[in-house]
């Protein structure tokens, strides 16, 4: 069935190896840093079309009359949608060429901005927000795959920050982006201008990326770099490692993965939390503009771009490429900055700018950390599938930073709201810690022994249909 629906996203097909040292060395060297720089302007316009909606909120309770909770209602409705479609997207992402499912999701995600700016009722505005988080789910996916593909696992940590500041940079532009259209042109543009951008990078998406090095001729990353943390010496036959025992074996009965994924939301919740309410919070509390506090907010962003470089180049080279106490060291930092964010009075615009800063800095860390453990911690052919199901926790918690938080926040106040953020960073520094220690190489390494023991106990056990 999966197969048959998307037969025309096949993966693409192997090619003869390049025996040409010299031609591999220099076509990889090519390849990386376009596939890298074309995934990074992909991933930072899907924050356009993502958090449009956000910046644009005034504009709806001006216009429309649009209360909190009803906000949150449109914040929730993205999240849950996205959440469910980051873990199919990630079995699909597996099964399917990344190069044309990320960029047709982006211009879809495009279409469906302009469908809800030209909307008003809370219906049709929650039926496209809806539809737009489920093609946002297309997003990250294939970038997990490109991200396992291209690049090996001891520099793994370095390259994938360095494709998560994407996050950042499209995070930080689009505050002023619809920030502008919102005070100039009205809410809707701010929804028009984003959409149409995207449907404009989809093409160029099309154009500029590729699938595996295998279906350009060039041998596998773990060849080529000669680092075979990723390589599963499995003494399970090949033809018995199908795709979907992959996905049970190495992420539904992974407990490491299922940490992983708790953790993940309630690190979502801060990181979500933040981002949408915060702006809200320094108009009403602290006397800010609307353009004012945008901009601060905005910070939030900047301090992500720096943490996600700070984590990834600290886990490859000061922890050996464990992501574990990555992890719990910046999950510790934002517990505090939240703290200090909370307690500074109205008047010291600079503090808040620079916590705000700091809070981005910390949360950034375990938000970009997760996933990628997620993926080093399963199997390699389920690289996006690992990746996407501890984004389903994920988004779960975005989906209670919007109505659930929205009725905290309006119940108990902003104290509420920030009670629950700490409470969050608590919770989330107490799950990471049992994962100081884990490493990718050690993670596959006992599964494997217990696949290979299962396996040997009952050759028939595994009879599902290859499904690749």
């Amino acid at each position: 069935m999966l197969n048959s629906l998307f037969s025309w996203l096949q993966p693409a097909a192997h090619i003869p190896e390049i025996q040409d040292k010299e031609q591999v060395k220099q076509d990889y060297k090519y390849w990386r840093i376009r596939i890298l720089y074309s995934m990074f302007v992909g991933y930072a316009f899907y924050y356009f079309t993502r958090k449009s909606f956000t910046f644009a909120m005034p504009g709806l309770i001006h216009d429309l009359g649009f209360d909190k909770a009803q906000l949150g209602v449109l914040a929730s409705v993205l999240s849950i949608s996205y959440s469910i479609s980051k873990f199919a997207s990630g079995m699909i992402a597996d099964r399917t060429n990344p190069r044309y499912m990320m960029a047709i999701g982006l211009i879809l995600t495009g279409i469906f901005n302009i469908c809800f700016g030209l909307s008003s009722s809370l219906f049709f505005l929650a039926l496209f927000w809806g539809l737009n988080g489920w093609f946002q789910g297309f997003g990250w996916p294939p970038c997990a795959r490109f991200l396992t593909q291209w690049y090996s696992h001891s520099e793994r940590g370095s390259w994938w920050s360095t494709c998560s500041l994407s996050h950042n940079v499209g995070g930080f532009l689009i505050p002023w982006v619809a920030g502008i259209a919102l005070e100039y042109y009205g809410w809707r543009y701010a929804m028009f201008i984003p959409g149409i951008a995207c449907i404009g990078v989809g093409f160029f998406l099309i154009n500029r990326l590729r699938d595996t090095p295998e279906s350009l001729g060039l041998p596998p990353i773990e060849k080529y770099r000669n680092d075979f943390a990723d390589h599963v010496e499995s003494s399970v036959p090949e033809k018995k490692q199908d795709n979907k025992r992959i996905l049970i074996d190495y992420v539904l009965k992974n407990p490491f993965i299922w940490l992983l994924g708790i953790a993940y939301f309630f690190v979502y919740i801060v990181r979500m939390g933040v981002n949408d309410w915060t702006a809200l919070f320094l108009v009403e509390t602290k006397g800010y503009s609307s353009i004012g506090a945008n901009g601060s907010v905005s910070l939030f962003e900047v301090g992500g771009f720096f943490g996600m470089l700070v984590a990834g180049w600290s886990s490859d080279h000061l922890f050996s490429a464990k992501r574990g106490p990555v992890n719990v060291i910046f999950a510790l930092l934002c517990l505090i900055s939240i703290v200090l964010f909370w307690m500074i009075p109205e008047g010291y615009a600079l503090m808040d700018s620079i916590l705000m800063f700091t809070i981005g800095f910390a949360v950034f860390g375990p938000q970009m950390m997760i996933g990628l453990a997620a993926t080093e911690l399963a199997h390699k052919r389920a690289a996006a599938s690992s990746n996407g199901f501890v984004g389903l926790f994920a988004y779960a918690g975005a989906a209670f930073a919007g109505y659930p938080l929205s009725l905290i926040t309006q119940g108990w106040g902003w104290e509420g709201f920030f009670w629950a953020l700490m409470g969050c960073c608590l919770i989330s520094v107490l799950l990471l810690l049992p994962l100081w220690s884990v490493s990718a190489s050690n993670s596959r390494k006992s599964k494997e022994v217990e696949v290979s023991a299962r396996t040997d106990l009952n050759p028939h056990e595994q009879k599902e249909p290859v499904l690749n």
